[in-house]
C-alpha cells in the first residue's frame, strides 16, 4: 500500500477508536476484496472503507466507490460474518472515512446492500 494511504488508515483508525469504536480487523482480506477497517460501534458492526486523497474532493467518492467496488466490500463483509458467527446478529452498518487535506469526513451508513 503507498504511504499515504497507509498513512490515511492510521488516521481513520485513530479517529474511530476516539469515537469510542472497537476495532476488530484492519485490511481484512478475502479472495473477493477487502475491507480496511471492522469494528463495533456499540451493537453495530461496521464495515469502513477508507480513501485517502490530496487533490480530489469528496464529490470524487461516487467514481472511486462504485457498484463493484462497494459490492466486493459487501461480499467480503459476509465471508467475515462466515467465520466470525458471534456477530452475525449485529446490525451492519457500511461507512466511509474520507481524509483528505481539509481533515476527515466520517461517512456513516454510506452505501447499503441492494436485496
Amino acid at each position: 500500500m503507498p504511504d499515504k494511504g497507509r498513512t490515511g488508515e492510521e488516521e481513520a483508525a485513530f479517529f474511530i477508536e476516539q469515537k469510542g469504536m472497537q476495532i476488530l480487523e484492519r485490511n481484512f482480506r478475502s479472495r473477493l476484496g477487502e475491507v480496511d477497517i471492522i469494528a463495533i460501534d456499540a451493537e453495530t458492526l461496521v464495515f469502513a472503507e477508507v480513501k485517502t486523497w490530496s487533490a480530489y474532493g469528496i464529490d470524487a467518492l461516487e467514481h472511486s466507490l462504485d457498484a463493484k467496488k462497494r459490492n466486493k466490500i459487501i461480499e467480503t463483509s459476509k465471508y467475515f460474518l462466515s467465520l466470525h458467527r458471534e456477530y452475525m446478529y449485529m446490525a451492519i452498518r457500511y461507512d466511509v472515512i474520507f481524509i483528505s487535506p481539509n481533515g476527515i469526513t466520517h461517512l456513516a451508513s454510506a452505501f447499503t446492500e441492494r436485496v
